[in-house]
């Protein structure tokens, strides 16, 4: 059975409202990464040399990365050696079947949050400013409320103007607790402050903002191992996630803030925002790949609930929806 089949047993079948979400969020993606594709394939009777180097260019232009790239085509070649596949479109449920191999080979990909089944678990968040940061805690905050967690936020980005502020909407949205002090204060007093609430109110979850300004990388950073320390000192074990938060539309530009990151902090996750936003959706391939850290979340929207635990193969299936969903009656895939 074709990848691509069991795919759309899978999914297409069985539809319900997150897989929906994935192929709704991923449509910027799959129409320019698809489409490009299928041409591709109407263009060419039989898979060649010219026929890779072509795909090779749509997958760079996907932001799927350099490295990961090289690997895929590698391993195209040596799959459509073995198989002997001839018709360039059988070659489509090889390059869906590859990416989730790919995402799943680097060590552990399971995107669950390490939630402590007793006491306090903290999360830190980290991230330049402008990725949607705030955002996504806000929802997360949501998303754990909803499951019966009680969760309190801590608004340690007390240097962008407005930062604490916007927290406290999102905390408001959520119906969930902000600790904060005044606009400038130390971020690592204001952690101190967030972690005894938590303690004393009996909270299962804090989830703590930090700054972005990644222009004073050196200043940053040392702020950052500050707030570990205190957080650190206070909850042995924590933080239990250091979640980095990227902005998918930037691309290439998202993979360089999480190796600046990772080199800084011990990022155990990556939340990809606004993937529903960009043409570009190959960079979660691309951060998987180079960086071995898991996607844990996706943005694929604006609503409180657009905030979704990644799944390889339902973003593969969101990549290949057109595709999978006419499968197998305009063409056979191999077997």
């Amino acid at each position: 059975m074709s990848f691509f089949k069991k795919l759309k047993e899978k999914f297409t079948q069985q539809s319900d409202a997150v897989t929906d979400k994935f192929k709704q969020g991923l449509t910027k993606t799959r129409d320019s990464f698809t489409g490009r594709v299928n041409d591709l394939v109407a263009r060419y009777r039989k898979v060649d040399e010219d026929f890779f180097e072509e795909l090779e260019e749509i997958l760079f232009q996907a932001d799927v990365g350099y490295e990961t790239v090289e690997q895929l085509i590698e391993e195209l070649k040596m799959e459509v050696k073995r198989k002997n596949i001839q018709d360039p479109v059988q070659v489509q449920s090889v390059i869906s079947e590859k990416l989730v191999d790919i995402y799943e080979s680097k060590g552990d990909s399971n995107p669950a949050l390490n939630i402590q089944e007793e006491g306090l678990t903290v999360i830190l968040f980290v991230g330049v400013n402008g990725v949607g940061k705030t955002t996504t805690i806000g929802k997360l905050a949501h998303q754990l409320k909803e499951e019966g967690k009680k969760v309190i936020l801590a608004a340690g980005d007390t240097f962008r103007a407005g930062a604490i502020e916007q927290l406290e909407v999102w905390g408001d949205r959520a119906g969930v607790e902000v600790i904060k002090q005044a606009a400038g204060s130390d971020p690592a007093a204001v952690m101190f402050d967030a972690l005894q609430a938590a303690k004393a109110r009996g909270a299962d979850v804090l989830i703590c903002d930090t700054a972005g300004r990644l222009q004073n990388k050196v200043n940053l950073m040392k702020e950052l191992e500050k707030v570990k320390r205190v957080i650190e000192r206070e909850v042995p074990g924590a933080p239990h996630e250091v979640l980095l938060v990227l902005d998918a539309t930037t691309g290439q530009n998202a993979l360089n803030q999480a190796k600046t990151f990772k080199e800084a902090t011990n990022v155990s996750g990556i939340v990809l925002s606004k993937l529903d936003g960009t043409a570009k959706g190959g960079i979660v391939l691309a951060i998987r790949n180079e960086l071995e850290i898991p996607v844990k979340f996706v943005g694929l929207g604006e609503k409180m609930d657009d905030l979704q635990v990644f799944d390889p193969e339902k973003y593969v299936y969101g990549l290949f929806a057109n595709l999978i969903d006419k499968e197998p009656e305009e063409y056979s895939a191999p077997e």
